[in-house]
C-alpha cells in the first residue's frame, strides 16, 4: 500500500503540473491537441472536444502538445488561437503554468496539514539519531548503515537524543578521519555492531550519511482559521529555500553532490516509507516533492519549461523567433540527455534496493 499511495501521488503531481499547462491554454482561448501522462505509446486514451487525453507507456512525467507542433494538423498556420500566434505575455503563461500550479499545491497540501494533523507542538526527541539518507560507496554505506538506522551508541558511549546529539556526533566524526569508530544502530528489533571509518576530506572526517534526530513531532488543533495558512506559509517559504539552495549546491559543487542526486525509484521508495509511518509524514512529502517539480521544471534546461522560457526571452529580445533548426536541436538533446538521465538514476536507485542488493550479494 505504501509504494501505490507514493505513486499515486507522484502521479497525482504529474497530472497537476500538466493540467496548469492546459488550463492557462484553454482559459486564453489557445487550442490543445494533446493532454498526455507518460511518453511514448498511448495505452488509453480519450478524445473530447478536439483534444486527446492520453495515458502513455514511459512513466516519466507528461506533456501538453499544441496544433503549432504537428505538420499534418489542418489547422492553418496563420489560425490567429494557435500558442504559436499569441503575444510573448499569454505564451509566458502558458509555459511557466506548470510550475506554478505545482507550487500552489505544494501549499494547498501544507494548510491541509494544518487543518487536518495540526499544528506543529514541538518535538519529543528519544535517545540515538536517526540516519535519514547514505551514499553509495561512501563510509557510512560500506559500513552497513542504511536509511532508518538508529545509532545508539558510539565508541561505546551512548548517545542522547535531541539536536544537541546529532552535533555531538558529527563533531566526532570530524575530528576522526581515518580512524575506525565503533557504533551500535538499531534496525528493526535488531542491534548491529558496526565499525565505521570516516574518509579524509581536507583534514575532516566525512562518512556520506544524512543525520536527524530520532523522535516524533507533536501536534495541536489550530486555535482558529487562519492559523493553518499562517503556518503553511512560514513552511512553504523553507521549504522552496531550502530546495532552491539543494539545487544551487548540485550545480556549483555537481562532483562533490552528484551521488546524492535521487530518481524515480528512490523518491517512490521514500514516500512509501512515509507513508507507512502516517501523520504529517506524507502531507510533507508530496509538499516537497511538488516544490522540487516546479523549481526542476523552472531550470533553463532543454525540454523543461525553464529552457522553453528562456526561448522565448530570446525571441522577445531579438523581436523574432529563433531560428526553428535552432530550437528543434535545442529540444532534442534536452530529450536525449533526461531520459539517459532518468535511466541511469532509476537503475542506480534500484540496485541500491534492500532486496536487490541482498540478491547480488548472494
Amino acid at each position: 500500500m505504501g509504494v501505490l499511495t507514493a505513486l499515486a501521488i507522484l502521479a497525482g503531481l504529474i497530472v497537476v503540473h500538466e493540467a496548469g499547462h492546459f488550463f492557462a491554454a484553454t482559459w486564453q482561448g489557445i487550442r490543445v491537441s494533446s493532454f498526455s501522462i507518460g511518453f511514448g505509446p498511448v495505452l488509453l486514451e480519450r478524445q473530447r472536444r478536439g483534444v486527446q487525453f492520453a495515458l502513455r507507456a514511459i512513466p516519466l512525467g507528461g506533456f501538453v502538445a499544441f496544433p503549432d507542433d504537428d505538420d499534418a494538423s489542418a489547422i492553418p498556420k496563420n489560425d490567429p488561437n494557435l500558442l504559436s500566434n499569441r503575444p510573448l505575455p499569454q505564451r509566458a503563461l502558458v509555459i511557466a503554468a506548470g510550475v506554478l500550479a505545482n507550487l500552489l499545491l505544494a501549499w494547498l497540501v501544507l494548510v491541509a496539514q494544518g487543518v487536518v494533523v495540526g499544528i506543529p507542538a514541538g518535538f519529543s526527541a528519544t535517545p540515538g539519531v536517526l540516519v535519514s539518507g547514505v551514499q553509495p560507496g561512501q563510509p557510512a554505506a560500506l559500513a552497513g548503515l542504511q536509511p532508518g538506522d538508529r545509532i545508539l551508541s558510539l565508541d561505546g558511549n551512548p548517545i542522547a537524543g535531541g539536536q544537541d546529539a546529532v552535533s555531538a556526533l558529527v563533531d566526532v566524526v570530524k575530528a576522526s578521519p581515518d580512524r575506525g569508530l565503533a557504533l551500535v544502530a538499531e534496525r528493526g528489533q535488531r542491534q548491529l555492531e558496526l565499525q565505521l571509518t570516516p574518509s579524509d576530506v581536507g583534514g575532516s572526517g566525512r562518512i556520506g550519511a544524512q543525520l536527524q534526530p530520532f523522535g516524533s513531532e507533536a501536534y495541536r488543533a489550530a486555535r482558529g482559521p487562519l492559523e493553518p495558512i499562517r503556518q503553511a506559509n512560514r513552511d512553504f517559504v523553507v521549504l522552496v529555500r531550502r530546495t532552491a539552495g539543494g539545487f544551487f549546491t548540485l550545480i556549483t559543487h555537481f562532483g562533490e553532490t552528484a551521488g546524492q542526486v535521487s530518481g524515480p525509484v528512490k523518491i517512490v521508495e521514500m514516500g512509501a516509507t512515509l507513508a507507512t509511518q502516517g501523520g504529517s509524514s506524507l502531507f510533507l512529502f508530496a509538499a516537497l516533492i511538488s516544490i522540487n517539480l516546479a523549481v526542476l521544471n523552472a531550470l533553463p534546461l532543454p525540454l523543461l519549461d525553464g529552457g522553453q522560457f528562456m526561448l522565448l526571452l530570446l525571441e522577445g529580445l531579438r523581436g523574432r523567433p529563433l531560428p526553428e533548426r535552432f530550437q528543434m536541436a535545442f529540444m532534442q538533446s534536452g530529450f536525449v540527455f533526461l531520459v539517459g538521465l532518468s535511466l541511469v538514476l532509476i537503475v542506480k536507485d534500484t540496485s541500491q534496493l534492500p532486496a536487490v542488493q541482498q540478491l547480488l550479494s548472494r
